[in-house]
């Protein structure tokens, strides 16, 4: 016997079994001779020997019997002012009435996932699984509803994304959204994080965190067991019109009423286990994707909805993977880890006391003259709040961890640099030779909050100076460029502890090596002209940013001021540049409320602009205002104009010919 034989022998004797109900029975009679079951399935000869009393199950072939799962027995229940709308049951034991209403309570904590900015105004269905705080939920949905607006990122979590024209997405539960409800009956609540979406390799999971008032609902209970064979179940969800389903089924069951919330009840097909998904018979349709399966009997969630195939079954994800996520397990292979080839190559990481580090100046905003003054940028309190404060710092330099010719700020939260500051004096530039890579944590601050090696090994990241090896290795008494001296040495060695690096995803080099260029430009005139000059650089950090390292975000844009003399000496001259895909830029255009943000703005590869140093200011938050007066950029495009209504002044790069000077 084929497999298919086996299939629709399996099914036949299902039907066989159902028919034995003359109830059910009646009530399929009863469609039949209403003309509810579509011509096309009762021919007049049939329609005959039914009238001669002939049985169901030798007139009429299986798939009519079996569709939605169930094309009769299994109607979805209404829900109206949190109460579920109950109608005869004819396949169902006494007293299930009252098990619905014994579980009617948990139909307020089944929601409705709703896009903002999106052409869909919503994707499926969501249920509260946890209780974090009085004004915090988790809610658990599919991924394939999640994806619809968000991406998954290395660690598994997830990032909203923005719709083709640029506009950011996002998502919100509705709790209410019953037949009769009217607009303003809830108020979404937004969903304030993505903790987790699953790969696609992985069971169709997302959990979301949702934010708001004291008086959210109740988490669902979940069961200590798997669900059985033949329990009786519940869906609770929002089905949408499918065109997958036959619309005669559609039309009956639902008489026309959709996208509300509905309780299906039904029972379980198949139980977890021994390579076989749990599948249940609940009718549903696309908009249940994400919804609660509970047990009646025993009042617990024993499933997730995510799938259904229209006459045959409806599949769950098991309620043993949805606590092992809400534990905060994630499935094996979920990211990608292990040692790059080059991490074999690499020298142990070293560390080096407070009391290595005596003698180091740090930065000097004094170096390029008394009268030019290259000042930290200027942080707000917040900001401040951030930074590490090493054991030496000194007060006329706060939070600055000093070493030979730079300086670092550096944020603990995010275990990386907050900004670097560089002296290059190209007049007295030394080369020194790069030899085998040995990176250092430096103890005046604390361990716990720097980086190590093995933050490194995932494939995707890549480690990043700040400050350039070869910026700072000078020495006013070395005798040529390739002497070497202790001072020049210890230079090239400071650059090398992991508070000068930041993390960087692998695909900023598809745009790096005008980057790159661009610092080697800066330094190569230096060395020709024998010019001082100041360099700050820094990661842009944000909310959103990737985690591809566990618990540490990946930055996505690097911003960098270059500052030096102008020509005659008496003047600064600044200039400010952005490694980006256009984040800042597009962001910049929707704190202004330019039209220019959802015009078309699109997204590009990583790329190098010239930035005016204004705007730079207002992305960040950092005070440049040392600066903005001398930016050839910004004077030659903004005038007077105010920065908080223009559009931002901006250069794609391609040559360092274009460089506004």
């Amino acid at each position: 016997m084929t497999d298919g034989t086996q299939d629709e022998a399996v099914r036949r004797a299902r039907v066989e079994e159902r028919l034995q109900n003359p109830a059910l029975r009646e009530v399929i009679t009863e469609a039949i001779a209403a003309g509810e079951v579509p011509h096309v399935l009762v021919s007049e000869q049939d329609a005959e020997l039914l009238d001669k009393g002939d049985d169901l199950e030798s007139v009429l072939p299986i798939d009519p019997l079996e569709a939605i799962v169930r094309r009769f027995g299994r109607p979805p229940l209404l829900v109206e002012n949190d109460e579920v709308v109950l109608q005869p049951l004819p396949e169902f034991a006494a007293g299930t009435d009252t098990l619905i209403k014994g579980v009617e309570p948990f139909v307020r904590s089944v929601g409705r996932v709703e896009f903002v900015n999106h052409d869909m105004q919503w994707g499926g269905t969501g249920w509260v699984i946890d209780e974090p705080t009085a004004t915090s939920r988790i809610v658990a949905t599919n991924r394939h509803v999640a994806k619809l607006v968000a991406a998954r990122v290395a660690d598994g979590s997830g990032v909203f994304m923005r719709s083709p024209a640029g506009i950011l997405y996002k998502a919100q539960l509705d709790f209410k959204e019953e037949v009769h409800s009217n607009p303003g009956d809830a108020t979404p609540v937004l969903v304030t994080k993505i903790i987790y979406l699953a790969d696609d390799a992985s069971p169709d999971v997302a959990l979301l965190r949702i934010e708001g008032e004291p008086g959210l609902p109740s988490a669902l209970p979940l069961a200590d067991e798997e669900a059985e064979l033949d329990q009786v179940v519940a869906l609770v969800g929002y089905p949408a019109y499918d065109s997958r389903n036959d619309k005669n089924d559609q039309a009956r069951y639902f008489q026309g009423i959709f996208d509300v919330k509905r309780f299906a009840p039904g029972f379980v097909m198949q139980p977890l286990g021994g390579g076989q998904a749990l599948s249940h018979d609940c009718t549903s349709l696309g908009g249940n994707s994400g919804s609660p399966l509970i047990s009646l009997e025993n009042k617990r969630v024993v499933g997730l909805h995510f799938s259904g195939q229209y006459g045959v079954q409806n599949n769950a994800v098991g309620v043993g993977t949805l606590k092992r996520l809400l534990a905060g397990e994630r499935p094996v292979g979920g990211r990608a880890r292990g040692p790059k080839e080059k991490a074999a190559t690499e020298a142990v990481d070293g560390t080096h006391a407070a009391t290595f580090f005596a003698g180091r100046a740090g930065y000097d905003p004094q170096f390029l003259g008394k009268k030019l003054a290259a000042p930290w940028p200027v942080l707000d309190a917040d900001t401040e709040a951030t930074l590490a404060q090493p054991s030496d710092e000194v007060p006329d330099q706060p939070f600055e961890l000093r070493y030979t010719h730079f300086g670092v700020k550096y944020r603990a939260d995010r275990k990386q640099p907050l900004m670097t500051a560089v002296n290059i004096d190209g007049e007295h530039s030394v080369r020194i030779k790069r030899t085998r890579d040995k990176w250092f944590a430096d103890k005046r601050i604390p361990a716990d909050i720097q980086l190590t090696q093995a933050d490194y090994s995932d494939p995707q990241i890549d480690r990043g100076h700040m400050v350039r090896r070869e910026d700072p290795n000078w020495d006013v008494a070395a005798t040529s460029i390739n002497d070497a001296t202790p001072l020049a040495k210890e230079a090239n060695a400071d650059t090398f502890h992991y508070v000068n690096a930041a993390l960087q995803h692998s695909q900023l080099n598809q745009g790096k090596q005008l980057w790159l260029g661009l610092e080697n430009y800066i330094l190569d005139s230096a060395r020709t002209k024998g010019f001082k000059t100041c360099v700050f650089t820094g990661p842009v950090f944000r909310a959103d940013d990737p985690e591809l390292v566990e618990g540490l975000p990946v930055p996505r844009e690097f911003w960098k001021l270059v500052v030096m003399p102008a020509s005659g000496g008496k003047k600064l001259h600044a200039t400010a540049y952005l490694l980006s895909q256009g984040d800042m830029i597009r962001e910049l255009l929707e704190k202004r409320s330019r039209v220019e943000a959802v015009e078309g703005f699109v997204l590009g590869p990583y790329r190098t602009f010239q930035i005016a140093i204004a705007d730079l200011a207002d992305a960040t938050g950092y005070d440049l205002s040392a600066y903005i007066p001398a930016d050839p950029l910004g004077q030659a495009r903004i005038g007077d104009e105010a920065v908080s209504s223009r559009e931002p002044v901006f250069v794609p790069l391609e040559s360092f010919d274009q460089i506004v000077v």
